[in-house]
Parts: structure tokens; sequence; C-alpha cells
């Protein structure tokens, strides 16, 4: 599967990276990465020293001439991860001033899986309204909720629950956490 991850300026950069290193295990898929220039700051202050972005390629946030821009280029599917309320706001709005929201833009006008994880809380009614927004238009809002029901013991753990219901979404195949019912 071709796909783009992308990663924005909201608390919860290890969902996108922890997305990013289990698909590069993954040899099918062919990555490609989109980090806006917030998600450069946060990144700072969240992850540890050393992590590593694995993708098969990056784009600059303002290159809206890559090629995953267009329609005719379009990626299988688009996974934002986390989404800043900035740009589910664009989103939902329509407003592509960058490669970021250009190519969410191409995948819902092309009909293909666009999931947003939106990040913020509590929610405000304008982030409200937009996350309607946005599901109207066709995004599928996958909100990074902790499941006590695996019995998380660790924020990996968590973190691996939030990227297992990403992959569950786009029917990719993993063993990130029990399932419900299975035996721990």
């Amino acid at each position: 599967m071709e796909l783009v991850v992308a990663i924005t300026g909201a608390s919860g950069v290890i969902i996108g990276v922890r997305l990013l290193q289990v698909l590069s295990e993954q040899a099918e898929h062919r990555v490609h990465l989109l980090v806006s220039r917030a998600a450069e700051a946060v990144m700072a202050h969240e992850l540890p020293d050393g992590v590593e972005l694995p993708a098969a390629h990056r784009w600059a946030a303002d290159d809206l001439a890559a090629p995953i821009a267009s329609s005719s280029r379009a990626p299988q599917a688009m996974v934002v991860a986390p989404c800043s309320t900035r740009t589910l706001s664009a989103i939902a709005h329509g407003y592509a001033s960058d490669l970021i929201v250009r190519t969410a833009d191409v995948m819902l006008r092309m009909g293909r899986p666009l999931v947003l994880l939106p990040r913020e809380t509590p929610l405000s009614l304008p982030a409200i309204e937009n996350m309607r927004l946005a599901r109207l238009a066709g995004a599928i809002l996958l909100p990074p909720m902790i499941a006590y029901y695996p019995q998380p013991r660790s924020v990996d753990d968590v973190t691996d629950f939030i990227v297992g219901k990403v992959l569950d979404v786009l029917g990719l195949e993993h063993a990130l956490y029990r399932r419900w019912g299975e035996e721990a």
C-alpha cells in the first residue's frame, strides 16, 4: 500500500512515529512522510534523543508541487497522527495552504481513506464542528483514546493500541494489541 503519514503540531507525536516504525517493518508499504513546522517543535519536547523517523520519502511541508499533491498521483490512504486543531480546521474548510492539507484534500476528493487523530482535550465547540465537517467530507476520525480491556501497562501499550486501531481502519494486519475476548 502507498500511504502518507503526516505528523502535525499536537502533543502525541509518538503515535505518528510508532505508526511509521510499524509500517517500515512491512516491506510491502511505500510511505511518504509529512511533518509540519509545529510538529518539529513538539518533537523536540516529546521524543527522546536519537529517535529516527523512517519513511520512503519525506516531503517538505511547503512543497505543493510534490506528486502526492495531485489527484493523478494520489496515494491509497493518508493518516494524520496527531492531527492538530489547526490542521483539522484547515482540512474541514478546504484551506490547502500546505502539503499536508493539500494531500488531505486530494484524499477527500478521490474518496480515499483519510484518518485523522485529533489530539486536543477538552474539545471546544469549534473543534467539534470541524470534526463534524471533516467527517461529512469523508474523513475518518480516530481520537487517540485509551482502551482499558487490553490492560495497558505502559505508554507504549497505549500507543500500540491506538496505532493498531489505525491499521484496523486501513485493513492492515497487525498484532499490536490484545483484541476483545482474546486471552492475555
